[in-house]
């Protein structure tokens, strides 16, 4: 089986680019964050045409996950168990974002998340990033059973390590390296779950994301944050796993890559 996972940045504006990468990749399960469309406006047909079900969880122009696979999908469960929330700071009501979504495909039940940015430390969205995590583990904590496939993927917006960042020092102070997330994630882990790190098509740090910024890609000065977690019913049977780099070049790309593992199950 393959599942992949890509933060795709606006599923309607990337769609030729998901059709033809679905085409020549197949993965049999993949998850897709930051849609910007709702679940009605979704291009089903097109994903359809190469035979993908699809669970999506969006409703409008910020955020939304799927799924899609080809190999059924089964039990969907859009949102997560106790899901904190966000109460912008010019809103009156605190609102759930479509930021997680599961499913049941061929056996193996899966999870697409879009963990919060955090925007910065101190802010109100940093702590919902926080709060959003841990109702994460609350999810994981009730669907992780011993000897399921289990997996939860995507674009977590945590880089687990300083060596998964471009340079260390130019994170300081900033999200994605602080201490509590870091610590969010190895709530993840110690439920079990297992990190699998892909192989790099360049260079050796398997990098996930880049800015667009002028240059960051080609001087792979990137980040490490769409990650793979696995139950140890799975890591046993990953044969290989790598960050699709190619995905990342051309004309109109997303900013970040996909990451494809191959599980001998």
């Amino acid at each position: 089986m393959r599942i992949a996972t890509w933060n795709v940045n606006s599923v309607v504006a990337r769609l030729p680019r998901l059709v033809e990468w679905l085409g020549a990749v197949e993965p049999d399960v993949l998850c897709l964050q930051e849609l910007k469309t709702s679940a009605e406006q979704f291009p089903l047909d097109e994903v359809a045409a190469l035979g993908y079900d699809v669970a999506a969880h969006g409703t409008g122009r910020w955020n939304g996950v799927a799924i899609l696979s080809r190999v059924g999908i089964q039990d969907v469960r859009r949102g997560l168990a106790g899901d904190p929330g966000y109460q912008p700071e010019d809103a009156m009501l605190e609102a759930t974002e479509p930021r997680a979504v599961g499913a049941t495909c061929g056996g193996v039940r899966v999870w697409s998340v879009y963990v919060p940015n955090g925007r910065e430390v101190g802010h109100p969205h940093y702590d919902y990033k926080l709060r959003w995590l841990a109702a994460l583990r609350d999810t994981v904590t009730d669907e992780l059973a011993p000897g399921r496939p289990f997996a939860v993927l995507g674009d977590f917006n945590i880089a687990p390590t300083d060596g998964d960042v471009w340079d260390a020092a130019a994170f300081v102070g900033a999200t994605h390296v602080t201490a509590p997330e870091r610590a969010a994630l190895a709530a993840l882990r110690d439920l079990g779950l297992r990190d699998v790190v892909p192989r790099a098509l360049k260079y050796d740090t398997p990098f996930t994301y880049w800015d667009y910024r002028a240059g960051m890609f080609h001087k792979n000065q990137g980040m490490r944050i769409d990650l793979v977690y696995v139950s140890d019913a799975l890591a046993g049977a990953v044969t290989d796993a790598y960050v699709d780099r190619e995905a990342r070049k051309g004309k109109g790309p997303s900013d970040h890559a996909p990451v494809v593992v191959d599980f001998g199950i």
